[in-house]
């Protein structure tokens, strides 16, 4: 009998190893898992920032563009605005009175005659012009008004056109008169 007793020994001891062994195992899977868990919700946390951020980053993105688009719509309506503007001081140019264009020609012709010799205008002007001065009538041009005024030799010559003139008032005062439409 001692033969089954050291037998018996062996198999709790055996028995009480493997439990150890368990239990042992038991508690470093445990640990891995919880571990995994943790480190699970660490990467999960990193994602919904990064997530986060980048729906934000794209909100500011979309939210400047359509502010950019709204901004680029008014100015265009601005624009048109303008532009309507400067083609009706041009057709009220073009019904100036014909006392008025007159004054405005011998304005023009007065104080630029000196020093050059030819003139052009329209055809409408061409009769008041060639009576408002003594320089050479050279020819007609194609505009809504006003006279183009040369020296002897063709180098320089003095563009007193209606069309030019509005032009360069317009550039000349745009902001103010932009001030005024929109405030």
């Amino acid at each position: 009998m001692g033969l089954d007793k050291i037998v018996q020994e062996i198999k709790a001891k055996g028995k009480a190893e493997a439990e150890r062994i368990d239990g042992e195992a038991y508690k470093e899977s445990s640990q891995i898992i919880s571990d995994s868990h943790i480190q699970a919700e660490k990467i999960k946390a990193v994602k919904e920032e990064a997530a986060r951020k980048e729906i934000e980053r794209l909100r500011q993105q979309e939210l400047s563009s359509a502010n950019l688009e709204v901004k680029r719509s008014i100015l265009n309506a601005r624009k048109e605005v303008l532009d309507e503007v400067a083609e009706m001081a041009k057709d009220a140019v073009k019904e100036l009175p014909a006392d008025k264009n007159r004054k405005l020609l011998e304005l023009i012709v007065e104080k630029n005659q000196e020093n050059n010799s030819k003139i052009y205008s329209n055809e409408k002007d061409m009769a008041v012009v060639k009576k408002l001065t003594k320089l050479e009538f050279a020819g007609k041009i194609d505009c809504i008004g006003g006279v183009v005024i040369e020296n002897a030799d063709g180098t320089e010559y003095l563009d007193f056109k209606y069309e030019t003139i509005l032009k360069n008032v317009s550039e000349q005062s745009l902001k103010q008169v932009s001030d005024i439409l929109f405030g």
